[in-house]
């Protein structure tokens, strides 16, 4: 078993020292993605902008996508994406909307069913268009919304508002930084990435939970240690388990982002920097040492009475 172990027992790291640096430069690039996105913006999808779904499949044997995209590719319709998906012989295409109103959207289709040619069968087709993808857009915005909100509820009933209110401002970094990694990218903004930005919401949910847990039952044993000292050995003793998880889902993220294919690309890219370069910071340099500042373990005492 110690050939598996990432980091030694009983490390004594001082992360809390480290606050009054991760604070102000998390500050600082938190302003600096805000900028991005109302300044530069994001790279709005097919979803979120409108366009054309066309469902095929292949007559015979799979479907080939490197030469159905070469195909589509040389007709000068814009954005096309081609993703796989249920058999092997099953493809969805996406084609971005074309000015020129609905004459031009079936315009899009003809060209496409005259590029392909009688190989395929054509399962489903349909426009996507302004006012859809805008509520498509609405939705998704709500949702992420209503899911922080739900968090922030959650964590008050299940601790104390104080670990309700810094969970939720580690969450919301986490969200900033990474739609102004995307703005700065301009990868692909569609319904995909709504899924992957709750992806890295739950994930580091889930990291900060387990360190406020043990933060929790640090206050109850030690009512006379400092704050910085207790949230240092809380840290420090979920350590180990952090760096593994980190680790697992690192690499099973670079895989997918190097083999996953130009389908998932932009919701692999998105979990790669919110989940490995973001989430696990925040929860150790962010959600952690604001406790000291929002006032938890001024009243340790009741609340060990209470049996909270």
């Amino acid at each position: 078993m110690r050939l598996l172990r990432i980091v030694p027992d009983d490390t004594k790291f001082d992360f809390m020292r480290f606050r009054r640096i991760s604070f102000p430069i998390s500050a600082l690039m938190s302003i600096l993605a805000i900028s991005l996105y109302f300044f530069h913006g994001l790279n709005f999808g097919i979803d979120f902008k409108g366009g054309t779904l066309i469902e095929v499949q292949a007559k015979s044997g799979d479907a080939d996508l490197s030469k159905m995209r070469s195909s589509l590719g040389a007709l000068g319709l814009g954005e096309v994406q081609l993703q796989q998906f249920g058999g092997p012989s099953d493809v969805l295409i996406r084609i971005a909307e074309q000015p020129g109103g609905e004459a031009a959207q079936q315009d899009a289709v003809g060209k496409v069913r005259t590029a392909l040619g009688d190989g395929v069968d054509y399962r489903r087709v349909e426009v996507v268009g302004p006012r859809v993808s805008g509520e498509l857009l609405s939705y998704g915005v709500v949702g992420l919304g209503l899911a922080i909100l739900c968090i922030l509820v959650y964590l008050w009933f299940r601790f104390e508002w104080q670990f309700a209110l810094g969970a939720m401002i580690a969450n919301v970094h986490d969200i900033v930084l990474t739609i102004g990694f995307m703005s700065v990218t301009q990868v692909d903004f569609d319904l995909t990435s709504i899924a992957a930005l709750l992806t890295i919401l739950g994930y580091s949910l889930n990291d900060t939970v387990v360190i406020y847990d043990r933060i929790r039952e640090m206050l109850r044993r030690y009512k006379k240690m400092p704050m910085p000292d207790l949230l240092n050995a809380s840290v420090n003793q979920t350590l180990s388990r952090s760096v593994i998880t980190h680790v697992t889902v690192s690499l099973a993220l670079l895989a997918l982002l190097l083999f996953g294919g130009q389908a998932i690309h932009s919701f692999t890219a998105t979990m790669m920097f919110g989940v490995v370069l973001v989430g696990t910071y925040t929860s150790v340099f962010i959600a952690s040492p604001i406790l000291i500042y929002l006032g938890v373990g001024t009243g340790r005492d009741a609340m060990t009475k209470s049996g909270k």
